[in-house]
């Protein structure tokens, strides 16, 4: 496949999943998978993959700060759990097997399959329910989600959305909000972590980053007035027929290595 087309479809992808990302979550269940069908080995496809996470979260937070929805001190105090335990999963990411990465990615994917068909939806419900709950809990919580997302990112702000709703009981656009500036804190030392070993590609990574950002901008408004339902239906259908193509079980044609 010719390096500009590919450059446009990383765009394109970047824009859907980075609209998906921010209202739902699991949109690296498209972007991971994409990057290694267009020639990247697993752990360059986790690192390149870590460029459009962060800028897609930037975009995010200045979106949701746009539209009055910001709470720095309590964000930054859940990040900072997080940071720790993302690091370690970082580290542990660069030092797998290709194919092991591919096989943990395949199975990743059908748990996030399944924790989007369970999970329910109280976007409308909820969305404007102050904080009125703390547990403890969500430290050690905020530790496990970012030891996941530092290793592999695909639905952890699905963990991160039931973690911070279920501990501190309070609305899904804040939910979304806090979950949003946890990982752009987080993806910081990650990013660096596959860019010091040498696994960041960065022609993909920009131009999957360039569509991330926008996607994000206008999801952050979107979440704010609308809900998800239709989005979760197609995200559940690319990240079937992608987690069977990581398995073998759909065959798809391999493209040739990028250098």
């Amino acid at each position: 496949m010719d390096e500009l087309l590919r450059l446009l479809l990383l765009f394109g992808i970047g824009s859907l999943t980075g609209f998906t990302n921010i209202m739902a979550g699991g949109g690296s269940a498209i972007t991971l998978p994409t990057l290694i069908f267009l020639g990247l080995d697993g752990s360059v496809a986790n690192g390149t993959n870590r460029l459009g996470i962060l800028i897609q979260s930037f975009s995010a937070i200045l979106s949701f700060r746009q539209e009055k929805y910001s709470e720095f001190k309590l964000s930054l105090k859940l990040a900072a759990f997080a940071l720790p335990g993302a690091i370690a999963g970082s580290i542990i990411a660069v030092n797998i097997s290709d194919e092991l990465f591919k096989d943990i990615l395949g199975y990743a994917m059908i748990g996030v399959i399944i924790s989007m068909v369970f999970r329910k939806s109280n976007q409308r419900k909820n969305q404007n329910e102050s904080l009125h709950h703390n547990s403890w809990f969500i430290y050690p919580a905020m530790f496990a989600a970012g030891l996941y997302g530092g290793f592999i990112q695909v639905g952890v702000g699905f963990v991160l959305m039931a973690s911070i709703y279920h501990l501190m009981k309070i609305g899904l656009v804040r939910v979304n909000m806090h979950k949003v500036f946890i990982i752009f804190i987080y993806t910081i030392p990650a990013l660096l972590v596959f860019i010091f070993t040498s696994n960041v590609n960065w022609k993909f990574g920009l131009a999957l980053a360039a569509g991330t950002a926008s996607g994000a901008w206008w999801s952050a408004k979107v979440s704010v007035k609308k809900g998800e339902g239709i989005i979760r239906i197609v995200l559940m259908v690319f990240i079937l027929i992608m987690s069977l193509i990581l398995l073998n079980i759909i065959k798809f044609p391999d493209f040739p290595p990028v250098q």
